[in-house]
């Protein structure tokens, strides 16, 4: 067997190939003389593997590296959970913000008469659910009497000329401009409760869009004119416009429909005072009662009178159960 010597170095391939040589004939040779001398040839291998594993460089093996410094396990801390910014297209921003422009005063009382803003020329604003919808885009109604709680927000007092106990609280579907269906509410006198049912069903099968239909509050009596209302309503403690007797909506027998979109008219009033477009009666829009529409046949045909008949003044968004 031949030891590499740390003086004399041999490292080249032939010393290598030769010893392989002289070890596999060791092994050949053993295999034919019997089991003894193989595993006399198989200790040969071994060792002669170590001997050139030893002779394969001229320098000691290196010592292995020493072991990187250990330190503290740091664990990746958890993404904070993030919410997703709020969707904008379930509650659009309407083009136009009704009650925001209050209007100057005429020497009548009543605001100015002023063009229409082209954001309101097409009306279609969109609808504010006070109430929840209809299920299933299905009309439902219900009669009841007025609660105490609606009653405390309406325009009633103690003089106008209906007891509470003769009013009855409304609740009714409708269709707004926006294409969806919504729950109004409306005050009425309850000897019409039930006709009232029967006509705004018949507008919400017709598809007849409303924009608003509440209960008119008191502070909107002596608020300032803004001249950009749409809010379909029934009973308004009020004189008739102009005069000092009781309006028919004081008796909770009037409904005045879509007011901007059919305005009432008298020489140079118009009312809302901003919806001096829709006196243009010959460019049918959405919203507009017209000579034989659905609202006028559902209304006339319970026997109620249509103030768009009328010469002076022309009260296109009135229709009353006593003709006036």
């Amino acid at each position: 067997m031949y030891a590499c010597s740390r003086k004399h170095p041999s490292p080249d391939v032939a010393f290598r190939v030769s010893l392989n040589r002289v070890v596999y004939g060791v092994v050949i040779a053993s295999c034919q003389a019997g089991p003894v001398r193989l595993r006399t040839a198989t200790a040969l291998l071994g060792a002669t593997a170590m001997l050139l594993t030893g002779c394969g460089s001229g320098e000691p093996p290196a010592a292995p590296p020493p072991p990187p410094p250990t330190s503290p396990m740091i664990m990746d801390a958890p993404a904070p959970a993030t919410t997703p910014p709020p969707s904008t297209s379930a509650s659009p921003v309407p083009a136009w913000q009704v009650g925001a422009h209050p209007l100057p005063r005429r020497p009548d009382g009543f605001g100015q008469v002023l063009p229409t803003p082209p954001e309101l020329v097409d009306r279609a604003l969109p609808t504010k659910d006070l109430l929840p919808p209809p299920a299933d885009d299905q009309f439902a109604a219900t009669v009841n009497g007025v609660p105490s709680s609606v009653l405390s927000r309406s325009t009633w007092q103690a003089g106008c000329p209906v007891q509470v106990n003769e009013l009855r609280y409304l609740t009714l579907s409708f269709w707004g401009f926006d294409g969806r269906a919504h729950t109004g509410e409306l005050l009425v006198n309850g000897s019409v409760a039930d006709t009232v049912v029967a006509v705004f069903r018949q507008l919400f099968a017709a598809r007849f869009p409303m924009e608003e239909m509440r209960v008119t509050r008191a502070d909107e009596l002596d608020a300032p004119p803004t001249g950009d209302g749409n809010n379909t309503s029934a009973f308004v403690c009020r004189p008739t416009r102009g005069q000092t007797t009781w309006s028919a909506h004081a008796y909770g027998l009037a409904i005045d429909v879509n007011p901007f979109c059919n305005p009432y008219t008298k020489g140079d009033l118009v009312l809302p005072e901003l919806a001096s477009a829709y006196t243009d009666r010959s460019r049918a829009r959405p919203g507009m009662v017209l000579p034989g529409d659905a609202a006028v046949r559902a209304f006339t045909s319970a026997g109620w009178t249509w103030g768009g008949t009328w010469t002076e003044p022309k009260d296109i968004m009135h229709f009353s159960a006593n003709g006036k």
